[in-house]
């Protein structure tokens, strides 16, 4: 019976997403062991190292169907190591004593290390396909809301008008710069590791180089110029991108979390027919997936505590902080596919955009939200300080008289003079008030995105550079 909530059978639907946690099964990960072995000895062959019989064995009997995982467990508890069962299992399945070739000059690290990073490869395609996905439908939301008006708010208070267009450009110009990242990074985390016990390749003598470079070229990963069995930043990086991201779209839940509160109702989550808000209440709609998405955005973060205590490394190879990794690192890409997937499928469904009520709540205050233009209107004639004096002193009598800061401008004397009746309430529409964020989602959806994250962004200009030289 599972315990863990991703392989829960209550729970582990919305906790894990199927593609993701295959590539971090058992199945996957013995298959990723089992495909750096087989590639070494392809290329032991090649450079005469060992027999070419020997290397057609390997490969022949490098399934991970042949091996029972269950069996390979339990001798791991009893040998007290993870992989000698795996090489003696493969060595065993090979025919004709071709098996002694196994393994042949590598240390467990070598393998292990380098079977991970073929996960994160798998991993970091899904990643970047849930990404752009999410990505293009924020983007059509920001287009298409781009002049809608609504309350921007700060320190959780009204505070000026903006439009939910320009609020959504904001997630997708942050989302871009993450795709950034994920493209700059991918050459240095792409990255094998096959230089034996020490990380010295004493064992391949003068042909180490050219062993590991063209046995990791196989596996289509780069190779490294030391060893870096102790030097965990690669993995870091690569875990840190996805706690970026996920602290990227938490905060979007949360945003749609807070704008689906009855008071505000802006935006609300998409209903599936036969969904069901509350056990007690019938009425309730609650926002079930932003919920989810903004725990698993936490769950992905608490990740990185165990992963930044196991790049505290000793000496050139340390299995205390090492083992930290086993648990850690899938854990954590399995809750951040998690949430891509809740993500992706939330945006799909489609939030339901209340743009009247976006519009009533820029009345709530009787004018109040647009005090700074107000200000800056007097600011040309009185001088700016003094014009906030006098607003701000105009603004806290309608709190105490319960007039609306139309009406108080209206009454004042010493505005009478300045501004006309029809003046003020141009001053106080607030749909003129936007400023250029129209204009900034423009920008955004200019900026652009190569799907997958196109590695020629390593060399090119950033986008706000490329995006700002059209102008």
């Amino acid at each position: 019976m599972p315990s863990h909530i991703t392989e829960s059978r209550i729970h582990g639907g919305v906790y894990s997403s199927p593609e993701f946690a295959a590539i971090f099964s058992d199945t996957q990960q013995v298959q990723k062991w089992l495909d750096v072995e087989r590639a070494l000895a392809a290329t032991q062959a090649e450079m005469g190292i060992i027999p070419v019989e020997a290397a057609q064995e390997i490969a022949r009997v490098a399934k991970v169907e042949l091996y029972d995982l269950d069996a390979l467990g339990r001798e791991s508890r009893e040998t007290g190591h993870i992989l000698v069962p795996l090489i003696r299992a493969l060595a065993k399945s090979c025919s004709a004593g071709w098996g002694e070739y196994v393994h042949y000059g590598v240390t467990t690290q070598d393998i292990l290390d380098t079977g991970l990073i073929l996960q994160i490869k798998d991993a970091w395609d899904q990643v970047l396909g849930r990404l752009h996905s999410i990505r293009s439908q924020l983007l059509s939301l920001a287009v298409q809301h781009q002049h809608t008006p609504m309350v921007a708010r700060t320190h959780g208070q009204q505070a000026l008008p903006t439009t939910f267009g320009y609020k959504v450009a904001v997630w997708v110009d942050e989302l871009d710069r993450h795709l950034e990242r994920f493209a700059e990074a991918q050459a240095r985390v792409m990255v094998g590791n096959l230089t034996g016990a020490v990380g010295t390749m004493a064992s391949f003598g003068e042909q180490g180089f050219a062993i590991q470079q063209r046995t990791l070229a196989r596996l289509g990963l780069g190779a490294p110029l030391t060893s870096w069995h102790s030097a965990r930043d690669r993995v870091l990086e690569a875990a840190w991108l996805l706690v970026q991201t996920s602290l990227t779209l938490g905060r979007v839940a949360n945003e749609v979390y807070h704008l689906q509160r009855s008071e505000i109702d802006e935006v609300r989550e998409g209903s599936r027919p036969g969904q069901v808000g509350s056990s007690t209440m019938p009425h309730k709609q609650n926002p079930s997936t932003v919920d989810l998405i903004s725990a698993l955005s936490r769950l992905v973060r608490a990740q990185m505590v165990a992963l930044t205590d196991a790049a505290f490394q000793l000496h050139e190879r340390d299995g205390s902080t090492w083992r930290i990794e086993w648990a850690a690192l899938p854990e954590l890409f399995i809750y951040a596919g998690a949430l891509l997937t809740r993500m992706d499928e939330l945006l799909k469904a489609g939030l339901e955009i209340r743009t009247e009520r976006m519009r009533s709540n820029l009345d709530l205050l009787g004018g109040l939200i647009m005090s700074e233009r107000a200000m800056l209107a007097l600011g040309s004639l009185y001088g700016k300080q003094t014009a906030h004096e006098l607003v701000h002193q105009i603004a806290q009598e309608t709190r105490l008289s319960g007039i609306t800061f139309r009406d108080a401008l209206l009454q004042d004397e010493r505005l009478r003079e300045c501004l006309t009746p029809q003046a003020i309430e141009d001053l106080l529409d607030p749909v003129t008030y936007v400023g250029l964020a129209a204009e900034m989602v423009d920008l955004v959806a200019a900026s652009g995105n190569t799907p997958q994250g196109a590695t020629s962004l390593q060399s090119s200009p950033s986008r706000s550079a490329r995006v700002m030289e059209g102008i």
